[in-house]
């Protein structure tokens, strides 16, 4: 009977040293993740999140002293120079040339231009046997391929989108906590300084 009794005593002495065994919550614990979830939400979007909210419901007042978001990312050439590259190293950047290619595309003045370029994007990116292609929706593949007889400026709206919405949840946070971003921003703070 002893040596059961002891047999208990040890299990509950090993049982605190490991700290994934479910315990009860702390509020604290609680709140402060709440509170890391909303910064992350902040830090990725480049936004003020109210406390009361969720990511979904987020207040779009700009805060200055966040980080870059998104598309201040994409209009700076450094940042998307290191972007770039970022995103080659992990071996997406289809995504980023196909985001700039639909860029370009919308820029595109004559119809003649319109034509090989949208034809170019599509064999390129979107085509089932593309080098690179995206990851989009099949509807929206399909919409692409119809509207490639006479393509006008919006045909890859939707698809470029979606590209965007997947680089900001995705890629953009990965960057933000990168070192390529972070001695970025640090040597243009000392420049700035100097």
């Amino acid at each position: 009977m002893s040596k059961l009794l002891f047999s208990k005593i040890r299990f509950y002495e090993i049982k605190d040293l490991f700290p994934n065994i479910k315990q009860p919550r702390r509020i604290d614990i609680v709140q402060s993740r709440k509170k890391q979830k909303k910064d992350m939400w902040s830090f990725v979007i480049g936004q003020k999140v109210n406390n009361e909210t969720c990511p979904s419901n987020l207040s779009w007042q700009t805060d200055h002293k966040r980080h870059l978001s998104l598309e201040r990312l994409l209009r700076d050439k450094k940042y998307l120079a290191a972007f770039r590259s970022f995103l080659q190293s992990e071996f997406s950047e289809e995504n980023i040339e196909f985001w700039l290619a639909c860029e370009d595309f919308k820029s595109t003045a004559s119809s003649e231009d319109l034509d090989w370029k949208a034809k170019k994007i599509y064999e390129e990116f979107i085509s089932p046997t593309a080098c690179r292609e995206i990851n989009v929706d099949h509807r929206i593949k399909e919409k692409i391929q119809k509207s490639l007889e006479k393509p006008s400026r919006p045909c890859f709206d939707e698809a470029q989108k979606q590209i965007y919405l997947l680089m900001l949840t995705d890629s953009c946070p990965r960057f933000l906590h990168s070192d390529a971003y972070l001695s970025l921003r640090h040597k243009s703070r000392s420049i700035w300084y100097i």
